[in-house]
């Protein structure tokens, strides 16, 4: 979708899924379906289609065509494992996620039960350069996501919790590696409390989670801003340096890619 994201968290965005459905309350003012219904009808345009669920495979190999290393939101206008994007679909963005090694890949989900069933039979633990995370918003949706998370046979794992609705109590983080936080933002903001933010903050300390909060929301959220307690909290996890390949490299990549698939023949949108 694109090479250069303000998204703090993140560097680029990268959209081989676009569209999705609402399943739980954070959902309600999702941003990625506001932007893209201004578009449905519009001729030509990415969004011609408004936010309904599609595969777009010409997307596939962006992320071995750009030049520099980054971290990269994979699927910030989709969720990868929606229930209408088949497993084979899914495995070939992650041949593409192995092949470019040197960018940092950061995947999110609400549908956090297909993400650990697909990652204990598709190998996805050998993947380093692979952050998979889920959305917690609430207790009643979220909480039960972050079992499923512990449970999938991946080497990294990370909490969205943005919007935080409500206190969520105590968490059990073990096994987890990184928390971002958020307030939701937006016309019709739900409110986020402090002492809820704090809390979370607090827990990632005393269970040695690496924390990040990403913003207070709100409708006028730069006004708002990011600080909690005066100061910003900015914990990222640590990537390797990496050399990207050359052209021709990545360029080889890719016609090995597109040989693989071709030979397995035609991939079915659905599982």
């Amino acid at each position: 979708m694109s090479e250069n994201s303000s998204i703090e968290w993140t560097d680029a965005t990268w959209n081989p899924v676009r569209g999705c459905t609402k399943i739980s309350p954070g959902c309600k003012h999702c941003y990625a379906c506001t932007f893209a219904e201004r578009f449905r009808g519009v001729p030509r345009h990415p969004y011609e289609q408004g936010f309904d669920l599609r595969l777009v495979p010409e997307k596939l190999f962006d992320p071995l065509k750009w030049s520099s290393a980054k971290r990269v939101f994979v699927n910030s206008m989709s969720d990868l494992f929606h229930e209408e994007v088949s497993f084979e679909y899914i495995s070939r963005v992650q041949d593409v996620m192995a092949e470019a090694w040197w960018h940092t890949f950061q995947v999110l989900t609400k549908r956090a039960e297909r993400l650990e069933q697909y990652s204990n039979t598709r190998s996805a633990d050998k993947l380093s350069n692979v952050w998979w995370g889920v959305s917690v918003e609430d207790r009643k949706y979220g909480l039960p996501r972050i079992n499923y998370l512990r449970n999938a046979a991946v080497q990294f794992r990370f909490l969205s919790i943005e919007p935080l609705l409500e206190d969520l109590g105590d968490v059990d983080l073990s096994g987890l590696d990184w928390v971002i936080v958020g307030g939701e933002s937006g016309f019709g903001a739900r409110p986020v409390r402090q002492a809820w933010v704090r809390r979370l903050r607090d827990q990632c300390r005393e269970q040695n989670v690496r924390f990040f909060f990403k913003q207070w929301g709100g409708v006028q959220k730069k006004r708002a801003g990011r600080e909690l307690d005066g100061r910003t909290h900015d914990d990222l996890p640590p990537i390797a340096d990496a050399q990207v390949p050359g052209k021709h490299t990545r360029e080889i990549a890719i016609r090995k890619l597109q040989d693989l698939w071709d030979a397995s023949g035609p991939v079915r949108a659905q599982s």
